[in-house]
């Protein structure tokens, strides 16, 4: 009989033949190896996972139903708090979050909450009825006030679903031509398919919520302007797309992609099904990707799969301080990335054609902690060389997207351009328009951004009602 200390783990792929397709990695439990994972959740009385999940999920209720066999009832408690489990299940990172507090974790491995989670997700989305790819008759509403949401990434999703439930008439507003934010340009298929992502969106219209494409706030209408039509207030959710660059010499070389452009062209024009899809992107034979969080590894193993030979990650830190997921970076490792780890990128090296060639950098070793907490990269003197590569992926991180911000008058900014909001209520310092998400935070985790959603539909009711009694 397994220890109860130990978890299931969920097979995947093999490395060797997932290197060569966009089939999603990890292949999620079977039904009785879920049922043996949930039969380790000890109940205890504290309940501490839930304090953990930023949506406030009833974890440990859910996880009693999956034991029984009941999992459409599982799927919907967990849609009690959460309108995109599913995409939760995947790309959370349970291990700091909900599994972090659960008490098996202080004598053995925690409950794998999130493999659980995108278990009961899945197994509604295969066995449950209800067709929700298309909206049908809205819910009765209620309240019946408009609310408009302005990106559709997982803050704009959660927060247009919330004031759905609430009665609400929300219209959500996405600048590209299809919703999803940094879910669907920012996540490669292998980690977050997009048949998943489509579904869950199309739960989120069910509730009755409108979706208009194409929709550039700012541009086709201004704040005011969806103030004249009829909206009584505006969340502000369209995340962090300004990507950071290193500042050396040689960036503007060709061959030099951004994370955000290489994996928002992969993702979105397609190149993931190639050759049916002619995508405008090129890899070449040695890739360099700058960073060592989640998108450097999404970035990293999205080149491997678009054929390139040797793909490296370059990292001015050690192991121990690198951001991205244990899971990611371990998935990494066994799909051949290379760890060119204290090291840190001094210029980008070019051909006669204005291509890159090569990269050349320094070797670091870590000094006394720094404003992070984390241990302060030092260059060793003269210890630079150079890589030979062809293409240089930067994932260093990305900052609020001015583009809106700038167009709301006298809209409260932080230093880095970020949205100035209340915490307890997503209100920004004008009244009734509202924020949440990276475009407050920076860049952050997809449940965060669900989390300030959540808090922002809820500052949006009270304000709403408190309006109506004045």
């Amino acid at each position: 009989m397994p220890s109860r200390l130990v978890r299931n783990p969920m097979p995947k792929q093999d490395p060797q033949e997932r290197i060569r397709n966009f089939s999603e990695v990890a292949l999620g439990y079977p039904e009785e190896l879920a049922r043996q994972e949930a039969a380790r959740c000890i109940k205890c009385p504290k309940r501490p996972c839930v304090s953990g999940c930023p949506v406030g999920v009833d974890i440990p209720d859910f996880i009693e139903l999956v034991t029984k066999g009941k999992y459409l009832e599982a799927a919907q408690k967990i849609k009690e708090k959460n309108s995109l489990p599913a995409i939760c299940g995947r790309v959370c990172p349970q291990e700091t979050q909900c599994e972090i507090q659960c008490t098996l974790g202080k004598r053995g491995e925690p409950v794998a909450i999130g493999a659980l989670e995108r278990f009961v997700a899945d197994y509604e989305r295969a066995h449950d009825d209800r067709d929700h790819t298309v909206s049908g008759d809205p819910p009765d509403l209620p309240n019946g006030e408009m609310v408009a949401v302005v990106g559709s990434g997982p803050a704009g999703l959660t927060c247009a679903a919330d004031l759905a439930k609430l009665g609400y008439r929300v219209t959500l507003f996405e600048s590209l031509h299809a919703p999803g934010g940094v879910l669907r340009y920012g996540i490669p298929e292998f980690r977050l398919p997009k048949a998943i992502l489509d579904e869950e969106i199309s739960y989120v219209k069910s509730l009755g919520v409108e979706i208009r494409l194409n929709a550039l706030i700012g541009q086709i209408y201004s704040i005011d302007d969806l103030f004249k039509m009829g909206y009584k207030a505006i969340f502000i959710g369209v995340g962090a797309g300004l990507p950071h660059f290193l500042g050396i010499p040689g960036e503007n070389l060709s061959g030099v992609y951004s994370a955000n452009e290489f994996l928002t062209r992969s993702n979105l024009m397609k190149a993931y099904l190639f050759p049916e899809y002619a995508t405008p992107i090129k890899v070449g034979r040695r890739v360099a990707v700058v960073g060592a969080g989640n998108v450097a590894m999404d970035s990293a193993r999205t080149a491997l799969r678009l054929g390139a030979e040797e793909v490296t990650i370059v990292y001015r830190r050690s192991r121990k301080e690198m951001p991205a997921r244990h899971e990611e970076i371990i998935n990494a490792e066994e799909e051949g990335v290379k760890f060119a780890l204290l090291t840190n990128p001094i210029r980008v090296i070019g051909n006669e054609k204005k291509w890159v060639s090569g990269l050349e950098c320094i070797k670091m070793e870590l000094g006394e902690p720094d404003e992070s907490g984390r241990r302060r990269p030092v260059p060793v003197p003269g210890s630079e060389f150079v890589m030979e590569i062809d293409t240089m992926i930067s994932a260093i991180g990305t900052d609020p997207n001015p583009l809106l911000p700038k167009l709301i008058p006298g809209l409260k900014v932080g230093r880095h351009g970020n949205i100035e909001v209340d915490p307890e209520t997503g209100m920004t310092n004008i009244s009734g328009i509202f924020a949440g998400g990276d475009i407050v935070t920076g860049s952050a985790t997809v449940i965060a951004a669900m989390g300030a959603g959540k808090v922002a539909a809820r500052g949006i009711d009270r304000y709403l009602r408190g309006s109506k009694e004045q």
